[in-house]
């Protein structure tokens, strides 16, 4: 695992145009090793890959459209993180957590006990493990969703940093409105997430419009919930006055009735948003909506004047869909090449 933080201060004896070569050498140039970098000395040059190497080591696996990587870690740990490539938009779903503590039920990531929160490097790595793949056939990423494993604002602090690296135009320079940020609804956070005055697009995963249905589906709404929840929405709105997405997950029979989609639409009325329908994936007990039953819901949604969108499904061949990062892990310890980048 590449740790840029720790580059400063291995040229802090050098010349400060040296840090700046470096830094454009792993994040523009996407060097592999830092003997590509041939604007520093081989000395220099030597000394990094001692003390930084850059090598990502990983495996994955490949459907038409999605990439899904487990990436190695220090200690052991792993991480899996998805390039979902459509419509010339590549998208890297990144990771926040070693497994999660929220235990959703629709998540299979909540089923692997929280081990620990990743350092922003950690978080970095896996967009350049997908840039370095994709700057082989002249494209790039475009997008990035902290929508993988784990819960973002647990790990705020490292998030924000990430977020703020990806940004940087100085390293991987992706516009803030290309990067979204998606919560289970930590209140607090979402309202110093406000004030962060960054033009990344927020996302709330909402999943039930009342109190003791969002609790079933989600215990974290216990802690914090749909009155704070809104309200910090509200706050943030009045703050950025931006739009927020609300996700969505539609569960047979379980909060995709009518009687659901008509409470949805009273609880987020004259809220600045958009809902997010995505069908559930369908592992594990629950199942995902019928035909039927979906096309009712957003009949009803349109009747109220709610808007939202329906979100396409990629990556359910290789369970690498909404809610399913870290389910049969063993296809990757099974397949793909360790990668040298």
């Amino acid at each position: 695992m590449i740790r840029f933080s720790k580059l400063k201060d291995i040229l802090s004896t050098h010349p400060a145009y040296r840090f700046a070569q470096a830094e454009h050498a792993v994040f523009k140039e996407l060097i592999e090793d830092w003997q590509q970098a041939t604007s520093l000395p081989l000395q220099l040059r030597e000394q990094l890959n001692r003390q930084l190497p850059l090598t990502i080591h990983a495996r994955n696996i490949t459907m038409p459209h999605t990439t899904k990587a487990l990436i190695k870690l220090h200690q052991g740990y792993t991480v899996e993180t998805v390039l979902l490539a459509h419509a010339k938009r590549n998208t890297v779903c990144v990771s926040s957590q070693v497994g999660c503590p929220l235990a959703c039920r629709f998540c299979h990531s909540g089923k692997l006990a929280f081990q620990r929160n990743l350092h922003a490097d950690e978080i970095i790595t896996q967009v350049l493990y997908f840039q370095r793949i994709l700057k082989k056939t002249g494209d790039r990423v475009n997008n990035v969703v902290f929508m993988g494993m784990g819960e973002p604002f647990l790990n705020y602090h490292h998030v924000i940093t990430a977020l703020k690296m990806l940004n940087h135009e100085n390293k991987l320079g992706i516009s803030a409105r290309k990067i979204s940020i998606s919560t289970a609804g930590i209140a607090h956070k979402i309202k110093e997430f406000s004030r962060e005055g960054m033009q990344v697009n927020l996302a709330v995963s909402l999943n039930a419009p009342t109190d003791s249905l969002r609790s079933q589906i989600m215990p974290v709404n216990k802690k914090y919930p749909l009155k704070d929840l809104i309200g910090a929405v509200r706050y943030y709105i009045d703050q950025t006055n931006r739009k927020v997405m609300f996700e969505y997950v539609l569960i047979d029979r379980l909060n995709d009735q009518p009687v659901h989609a008509q409470k949805l639409s009273v609880l987020l009325k004259d809220l600045l948003c958009l809902v997010n329908l995505i069908p559930y994936n369908g592992n594990g007990a629950l199942n995902p909506p019928s035909p039927k039953a979906l096309n009712r819901f957003k009949k009803i949604l349109d009747q109220a004047g709610t808007q939202y969108i329906q979100r396409q499904r990629l990556g359910k061949e290789i369970d690498a869909a909404c809610g399913e990062l870290l389910y049969r892990t063993h296809a990757l310890d099974a397949s793909g090449e360790t990668q040298a980048g």
